[in-house]
């Protein structure tokens, strides 16, 4: 009974197919239906092993896979086979990309924290909620937000169409005198 309460203090709480050894992060998956184990690796950050679990949860198990970072499908690389060297290999491409990604991320946080005074810490705690559940968002970047201001006003600038065009010759007059919605054709 001892040996189960210390092997589980050792798996993250939060990630699944994780767990800490020796100060490191290890990452394995079971095949289905087959007592082997593909090992992914060892990670220095817990998101790193979390991401390449992913990797290999959706190569072996497809769309019916419970992954750590959902959102994060579309960056994933694809295996080329189910083989478990190809899989071990597109397992540390998601675990770089992950890294690179947390990278990024905390130095546009410390970008961001310089600008701003410490006391405020609504923007340390939004930060955390993204970075926790592995939706962040650039949404200044997703909507171009410096473009899309001057691209509003160069807008307001454009003359408006003509309403009416001039009658001509060819086009027939109503019994009325004024236009008629049929001469627009």
């Amino acid at each position: 009974m001892a040996s189960t309460s210390s092997r589980s203090s050792s798996k993250h709480a939060r990630y699944r197919g994780i767990r800490c050894r020796s100060g490191k992060w290890v990452s394995e998956i079971r095949e289905p239906r087959t007592p082997t184990r593909i090992w992914l690796g060892t990670f220095a950050m817990p998101e790193m092993a979390a991401a390449a679990y992913d990797v290999a949860a959706l190569a072996l198990k497809g769309a019916d896979a419970v992954l750590n970072f959902p959102n994060s499908i579309h960056e994933y690389p694809v295996p080329a086979s189910a083989s478990a060297g190809d899989i071990r290999s597109a397992a540390a491409a998601a675990a770089a990309f992950k890294k690179a990604e947390l990278t990024a991320l905390e130095a546009r946080r410390q970008q961001t924290t310089s600008f701003h005074d410490n006391s405020d810490n609504n923007e340390t705690t939004s930060f955390e909620h993204y970075h926790y559940y592995g939706e962040f968002m650039d949404e200044d970047a997703l909507f171009g937000m410096p473009n899309l201001l001057v691209e509003m006003a160069e807008g307001m600038l454009l003359s408006p169409p003509r309403m009416s065009s001039p009658l001509s010759e060819e086009s027939p007059g109503s019994s009325d005198g004024g236009d008629s919605l049929w001469g627009y054709f």
